[in-house]
């Protein structure tokens, strides 16, 4: 058992990832907004405002999906169907993809 973690930063990816997220059986997962630390520094926090120059001046949002995925197996065919949509993690600007062994899930029965 796995846990999938995915920091998405390209956020026009997120139906794709999620059709796809499907198609591998994976139908229970969270998904949230949020911001990445560095923006938040920069934008929020007036001592930090020099940070704006190195995070850019427009404000960068973070769509987080968590998912526990039964088989390892299931992440690789994922990761294969990225790559056949053209959506590509290695790629800056697009997010972070990661995949956690779990030692432990107490999960609803069906």
């Amino acid at each position: 058992m796995e846990l999938l973690i995915i920091f998405l930063y390209a956020r026009h990816h997120l139906e794709k990832i999620a059709s796809l997220l499907v198609e591998v059986g994976v139908t229970e997962a969270t998904i949230t907004e949020g911001q990445a630390l560095g923006q938040f520094l920069a934008f929020e926090i007036p001592i930090f405002a020099g940070l704006r120059q190195l995070v850019g001046e427009k404000r960068r949002h973070a769509t987080t999906i968590l998912a526990v995925v039964e088989s390892p197996d299931a992440i690789e065919s994922f990761i294969k169907l990225l790559r056949d949509e053209g959506i590509d993690f290695g790629e800056a600007g697009v997010g972070v993809l990661l995949s956690v062994p779990l030692s432990k899930a107490i999960l609803p029965q069906e």
